[in-house]
């Protein structure tokens, strides 16, 4: 099972809200996940990013691989750059 860092779907119609879930790779993008890590919400003036840097960077340390999109959030942000492999 290998696990990705990724994004998920909330909010209604035409009002996005995202988490940041920790969540196998066989599981659909808004299906059963492992652990919420954290929120992006786009719709805000300057957009929010909140992340639990602890346990991203457990989840890194035990293999988890972010997705492109919540690579480039992290870099953006300059969270955790260092462990952002998303090969």
């Amino acid at each position: 099972m290998q696990v990705k860092i990724r994004l998920t779907r909330m909010g209604s119609k035409k009002k996005p809200f995202y988490r940041v879930v920790a969540a196998s790779s066989d599981c659909p993008r808004d299906g059963r996940f492992l652990e919420i890590l954290g929120y992006y919400d786009p719709t805000k003036d300057p957009e929010v990013l909140k992340i639990e840097e602890d346990r991203l960077k457990d989840w890194l340390s035990k293999g988890a691989q972010l997705s492109e999109t919540v690579g480039s959030l992290i870099k953006k942000r300059g969270l955790a750059s260092s462990q952002s492999k998303a090969a």
